[in-house]
């Protein structure tokens, strides 16, 4: 597969989520996939797209085989997209969880992806979205890469590769301009977040494993 650029990375990983999270407007129309591209929550870096710049990447996704338009019928006047990433890349809903989250946030680590994947796929534990990465990460064509931990850092991140090799010096300079820019306590605190996302979503499967247990 050619590497996408950051449009096209940003457009498929939307997709991929949206079919997850909200069944009942997916596939989903042009304006809808603009406005989940631009989103200012669960995106890194957030975005300004417009339509023309949303449906370019749309129509070089489609010859890649990684999108379908699906062309207005029975009284509907829009046209609508949906990925078909499970078959053009072979992965099952695991994969595609993390690999979209991983498309629309950046590199993480496997705690914090285990919790953000949450709603597109329940993961058990913090062990099975690593088994996800590790395989995602040994495929012939590698979707993911695990990346050098940096001074300071408590987990090991990951990445995606839809775009190609990571530039592992570039991530760091991002993270030290970030950190100049005042970042850096942004970071913390997104560190805590997730820390207590990670403590919410524990305690949900837990509360979860009982229930069953008690026939609730």
């Amino acid at each position: 597969m050619e590497p996408l650029d950051d449009v096209e990375v940003r457009v498929l990983g939307c997709l991929i989520e949206k079919e997850a999270t909200v069944p009942d407007t997916y596939p989903m129309t042009l304006k809808g996939l603009r406005q989940a591209c631009n989103q200012s929550t669960s995106r890194e870096p957030v975005v300004s797209y417009d339509e023309p710049t949303v449906q370019g990447a749309l129509d070089r996704l489609k010859p890649a085989g990684l999108v379908r338009f699906v062309h207005p019928s029975h009284g509907e006047r829009s046209t609508r997209f949906r990925h078909v990433a499970e078959e053009r890349l072979i992965l099952g809903r695991p994969e595609l969880a993390v690999l979209s989250v991983l498309a629309l946030r950046g590199p993480q680590s496997s705690t914090e992806l285990r919790t953000r994947a949450e709603r597109q796929h329940p993961f058990a534990s913090v062990g099975e979205v690593e088994a996800v990465l590790a395989a995602l990460a040994a495929r012939e064509e590698r979707l993911a890469v695990e990346l050098p931990r940096r001074p300071g850092q408590q987990h090991q991140r990951w990445a995606h590769l839809l775009g190609g090799p990571v530039d592992v010096d570039a991530l760091a300079r991002e993270a030290a301009d970030r950190a100049d820019g005042g970042g850096a306590g942004r970071s913390a605190q997104g560190d805590r977040v997730a820390a207590l996302e990670a403590q919410v979503a524990e305690l949900g499967a837990r509360l979860a494993r009982l229930e069953a247990e008690l026939g609730i």
